[in-house]
């Protein structure tokens, strides 16, 4: 695959990973794009088989994270807010910590719960509850510091909750409190020290109205290495901005962000280009980045369409082609640096997507919370199995899929789903 030594070049610092492991949003380098190979090419007719299943982990829309060995995802129960560790080989639980407090943020957001990934770097982990409960822990589950968004930092809470997966780079970690003179900040990742903050003026789309005065939307930082000037891209609840690694803001894009601060897809970056879509009045659109003589960057649009709108499913990236669910629930294959339209598909429906070994596995977000197999091919949709979800809540499926060593990992509320997906 031509972007798997962009891929490397984003490794977290520090982090340990083992085989084909999954350690925070998104994967290794926050690409929705998993390095593992000798998966199955197509499914039986019923779906691979399942491995294991998982109960009690809670309400909550968070992803998993798999790394050496365990499983970390999140959900509320009892009253609060959980980290639990479960064992990758057969699910059972290792240990649980908690987090904060559990529940809805007045009574806006539904259904209650964490809708952060953790992040494992080495030893510890971090993880972002709904309302703002920022912890470290150890991997055994001890407690190392702990900082609240909205009480320590000014940070205000977006009305559908906290929901981004906190990014650790080097000895930083990098999150969206949302603040009015910090919409970024960095924080020393050993301590909960913040270190600066970063603030991006509201754009032309900044409707402060029902909908909230949160500078955080519910996307997650990404780390991009452009001719050698490394930033942080994140979309807010206005706009798309590049963020120097002091904490300066470098560029910004307004136009793929929508009028009610609801923006939740992570963008994409590759080759100087940064794709981001938002639903609702918006669209997707990307912008090349220009380095100039004085250091600085410069932002300008490539293109822009209305009919890329993407809700919270996201968008993978596989050789040049950019493949996500756009609104009304159409998979779409698009050439990356232009934006042309190469095929649509309305079968697999509004929903999640990931890529592994030549496929991508698309994941329904509606009654069924119906599970695709289909090729990363740029010339034609061709579907290679599906099946039903079991156990099925009465909540739309947004977790996103996770294949990692071998497996399929699909959560639904307190139910996660263990699949063999590996080739015999």
């Amino acid at each position: 695959m031509k972007q798997f030594a962009w891929c490397l070049a984003l490794v977290l610092p520090g982090a340990t990973v083992v085989g084909d492991d999954w350690p925070q949003w998104q994967g290794l380098d926050r690409t929705a794009v998993s390095q593992e190979t000798g998966l199955l090419k197509e499914w039986p007719t019923d779906g691979p088989p399942l491995a294991w299943k998982a109960t009690g982990v809670g309400e909550g829309m968070g992803g998993v994270a798999v790394s050496r060995g365990r499983i970390y995802t999140t959900g509320d129960n009892d009253g609060s807010a959980w980290l639990y560790a479960l064992n990758e080989s057969d699910g059972k639980l290792v240990w649980k910590a908690k987090i904060g407090r559990a529940g809805k943020y007045g009574n806006v957001f539904r259904p209650s719960g964490p809708r952060a990934t953790p992040t494992v770097d080495d030893d510890r982990l971090y993880i972002l509850s709904q309302h703002g409960d920022l912890v470290c822990f150890t991997t055994d589950g001890k407690e190392v510091w702990r900082t609240d968004y909205i009480k320590d930092l000014a940070g205000i809470v977006p009305v559908w909750g906290f929901s981004e997966s906190p990014l650790v780079d080097g000895d930083l970690l990098i999150c969206t409190p949302g603040t009015q003179d910090g919409t970024l900040m960095a924080l020393d990742k050993k301590s909960g020290k913040p270190l600066w903050k970063c603030n991006v003026p509201e754009g032309p789309t900044g409707d402060r109205g029902f909908l909230g005065t949160s500078g955080a939307a519910y996307s997650s930082v990404i780390v991009v290495d452009f001719e050698g000037l490394k930033h942080y891209v994140q979309l807010t609840a206005t706009t798309l901005v590049g963020v120097s690694t002091e904490g300066k803001l470098l560029w910004r894009y307004d136009r793929a962000s929508n009028t009610h601060r609801i923006n939740c897809s992570t963008p994409v970056y590759h080759d100087g280009v940064v794709f981001a879509a938002s639903s609702y009045d918006a669209g997707g659109g990307a912008v090349k980045l220009t380095k100039n003589d004085n250091g600085t960057i410069t932002a300008g649009e490539a293109y822009f369409s209305r009919s890329l709108k993407n809700h919270h499913g996201g968008m993978v990236l596989v050789d040049e082609y950019l493949y996500g669910c756009f609104d009304p629930g159409i998979l779409t294959c698009i050439e990356f640096k232009t934006g042309k339209v190469m095929w649509q598909e309305r079968q697999p429906g509004k929903g999640s997507i990931m890529y592994a070994d030549g496929r991508l596995y698309c994941r329904n977000e509606g009654a069924q919370g119906t599970i695709y197999l289909v090729d990363a091919d740029p010339k034609k949709y061709v579907a290679r199995g599906r099946f039903d979800q079991p156990d099925r809540s009465n909540e739309q499926a947004w977790a996103h899929p996770v294949v990692a060593n071998g497996k399929l990992y699909i959560r639904d509320q307190d139910v996660l789903l263990c699949y063999d997906v590996k080739a015999k």
